[in-house]
């Protein structure tokens, strides 16, 4: 499903003494079945940003149009935009409060207006998706759970409503290495599986951000500072100039290769790393 944005301004507290622009006229596209990074230090407006793709926030000016419906349109049924774009927020886990694993997953369709024989469906289907055994834990508390399954759960309550846009905010925060791969293979499943689903990842961890996505919209005080593919903007972009970091192993790589080694520095994942290195190590070793 496609988003444009087109001249976004959005403004907290307009018309007041200490009104604050965080958004200033930014646009730009997100295609159908996109993976989408959204980079930025925290003030960049990143998560101003993302809280309009579903109207949760209104801009000042500007025209965000999802498959064709604009949201800023003030005739429109945010419901019918809200079953297409689900958000799930930093630390999703906090906002679970059913007594049961089910009956809080089945809260996003049921707000929906849909018959318990299908919240019933989209709620197995949901957990089946992520890698939750139905019969394990759908009758058991959510506060029960481990972190990473509780997150997951938060996520079951998005995906549920069978949306085509999905915002990631921050989706692995505070979850260990493993807990993070599980999460992430999860997510890539669902969207392999989905030609129509496009995904919209914001996170601080240029690790993740380097792995899974094809293209990074990097935030700098409310306006767009570059817009690039993944190489491209882990490469040839100064990101430290914004006061972002790139991956550690690009660090590792260019200092490899400012030592004299005979490395390739324009690596950002730890699967290529590993292919130069292997590269260079038969190299030295001839």
């Amino acid at each position: 499903m496609s988003v444009i944005v087109k001249n976004l301004t959005y403004i907290y507290d307009e018309g007041m003494p200490f009104a604050s622009k965080a958004i200033d006229d930014i646009s730009f596209e997100i295609k159908d079945n996109d993976f989408v990074g959204l980079i930025g230090h925290t003030g960049s407006g990143k998560s101003t940003l993302i809280q309009h793709l579903n109207g949760l926030l209104k801009p000042s000016s500007g025209q965000i149009i999802v498959n064709g419906f604009n949201i800023t349109d003030k005739d429109l049924n945010l419901t019918e935009i809200r079953k297409r774009v689900g958000i799930v927020f930093q630390y999703p886990e906090y906002q679970l409060f059913e007594e049961t694993v089910e009956k809080d997953i089945a809260c996003g369709p049921g707000n929906l207006g849909l018959d318990e024989e299908e919240i019933s469906k989209r709620v197995r289907k949901s957990m089946e998706a992520v890698g939750l055994d139905y019969e394990t834990i759908a009758e058991k508390s959510p506060f029960e759970l481990s972190g990473g399954q509780q997150r997951r759960v938060a996520l079951c309550g998005i995906i549920s409503m069978n949306p085509k846009v999905l915002v990631l905010d921050e989706l692995t925060a505070g979850l260990d290495p493993r807990g993070r791969d599980n999460i992430f293979g999860e997510i890539l499943k669902l969207y392999n599986n989905d030609p129509e689903l496009t995904i919209v990842l914001v996170s601080h961890s240029m690790e993740d951000v380097a792995k899974y996505v094809d293209r990074v919209i990097v935030m700098n005080k409310g306006e767009i500072f570059s817009d690039k593919s993944t190489y491209d903007t882990f490469t040839k972009t100064d990101l430290l100039s914004i006061g972002l970091d790139i991956p550690q192993v690009t660090k590792f790589m260019k200092a490899l290769k400012e030592r004299g080694e005979n490395v390739r520095d324009d690596i950002y994942t730890v699967e290529d790393a590993v292919i130069e290195l292997r590269k260079y190590l038969e190299a030295k070793d001839e």
